[in-house]
């Protein structure tokens, strides 16, 4: 008798693929069209509402509000991630659209809803609610991902979250766009109300698989124990240090560059999410050419010299050369550091990766708020004092605020350096042993 090979049994053939990607993809572009429309319209929730509690503070109020959607992303992952499985992805993912709808109309009617210092109060909660939708998103979408494209984790994530950039493009085009055309930022913000509902209906039906941990037999005790392998603590680290530089300089961009390189901080946004999209469709060919830690490593040095640039550049061309740099740098770096635990511990499951993202945005919470604090710092040491930035008005006032601008940007350019160490080292390692492979189930 002749032997055959064993047939491959595509455990996921029941569910529909495409449409689970399609969703999965409008949920994060959902998540990148608020997080750009936020930035957007910063500078008109600063000056309408900060500017008359607290002008010598309003900077670092207004970087709270920017940094709190970060700490509920990451307070909801680390929740929901051990329970996905218990709670089911068809219900978070749906779940996240309707607070992206909440979260947004409380920001929207802020006014109505508080008076005075009230107002900042309400805007920090519609803040927080709409990361938490953003958490739900990266909850199932995922685990999800790395679940229905199982040979192919690194290049499928990245190609996934390149619809996060691409939310970026689109709302930093229509911000830009409706505010040439002189309509108000509660129009500007509203737009993050249809993908939004779009989200919800394109759940509606549709049946998601469980995580690749529960179908493998996995265990919730061994998944737990993975927790206590030394290289993922040394990549749930290093997450803080990758998001910090990608995604804080992303949300401050707008208010703190326009002065500074004499164009529309916003549009540089727009140009490196430009970057993000494309690149992150290769992906997978670099990474497997580099291995997920090589290119990390060379993401890092990038990102960091970008950082560097960015705090010196005083034009649009070297605003432009500069956020291309940084762009090229951190494109990858979100979505392969997920792979990359995936890859090495795939028993860790959604909690691995959802403590990941809880480390990524964690850092947000910290830095944006930091550089808001560097930036506010800077200006009053530039004037001479409280009193003296007061009274700034003009040209000078200007000048100020972009030496302070810059300063913001400069103290960040220090975190992905310290990564090169890291990241060298395990590339290192890898090669000393043949290099690296994936562990499969």
């Amino acid at each position: 008798m002749s032997a055959t090979a064993p047939v491959q049994v595509d455990r996921h053939a029941a569910y529909n693929k495409s449409r689970l990607f399609l969703a999965s993809v409008l949920a994060l572009f959902t998540a990148g069209v608020a997080a750009s429309l936020r930035a957007d319209v910063a500078s008109d929730l600063q000056k309408i509402f900060f500017d008359p509690i607290d002008k010598a503070h309003s900077a670092e109020m207004i970087g709270n509000v920017l940094g709190v959607p970060f700490l509920g992303f990451a307070f909801t992952i680390a929740i929901g991630s051990p329970l996905l499985d218990f709670i089911g992805m068809g219900l978070l993912l749906p779940l996240s659209g309707i607070c992206f709808i909440l979260g947004t109309l409380t920001i929207l009617f802020a006014s109505s809803l508080a008076s005075g210092a009230g107002v900042y109060n309400v805007i920090w909660a519609g803040a927080v609610i709409t990361g938490i939708g953003w958490g739900l998103v990266e909850t199932v979408v995922n685990p999800l991902t790395a679940t229905v494209y199982t040979d192919d984790k690194t290049g499928k994530l990245n190609a996934l979250h390149a619809w996060w950039p691409g939310g970026l493009i689109a709302g930093g085009l229509l911000g830009y766009g409706l505010g040439q055309a002189g309509v108000g930022w509660q129009m500007k913000l509203a737009i993050i109300l249809l993908p939004a509902v779009v989200v919800v209906i394109l759940c509606l039906g549709l049946k998601f698989p469980p995580t690749e941990r529960a179908a493998s037999g996995v265990s919730m005790g061994e998944m737990f124990k993975e927790l206590l392998k030394p290289m993922f603590l040394v990549l749930f680290c290093s997450m803080f240090l990758t998001a910090a530089s990608e995604l804080a300089p992303g949300q401050w961009v707008d208010l703190a560059l326009t002065r500074t390189v004499h164009m529309q901080g916003i549009l540089l946004l727009v140009y490196v999410s430009g970057i993000m999209f494309v690149a992150r469709h290769f992906a997978g060919p670099i990474a497997h050419k580099l291995s997920p830690i090589g290119l990390l490593w060379i993401s890092c040095l990038l990102a960091s010299l970008g950082l560097l640039a960015l705090s010196v550049a005083n034009s649009p061309v070297t605003g432009i050369l500069a956020a291309t740099l940084w762009g090229c740098g951190v494109c990858f770096m979100w979505p392969t550091m997920l792979a990359t635990a995936s890859e090495r511990f795939p028993r860790g499951g959604a909690l691995l990766m959802g403590l990941m993202g809880t480390a990524g945005t964690l850092s947000i919470t910290f830095v944006l708020p930091k550089m808001g604090q560097i930036f506010d710092t800077k200006k009053v040491e530039l004037a001479g004092s409280d009193a003296a930035f007061q009274a700034l008005t003009g040209d000078r006032l200007n000048e100020v605020l972009g030496k302070a601008s810059q300063a913001s940007f400069q103290a960040v350019a220090i975190l992905p350096a310290i990564l090169l160490v890291v990241f060298g080292a395990i590339w290192f390692y890898d090669r000393s042993k043949g290099g690296f492979k994936a562990t499969k189930l």
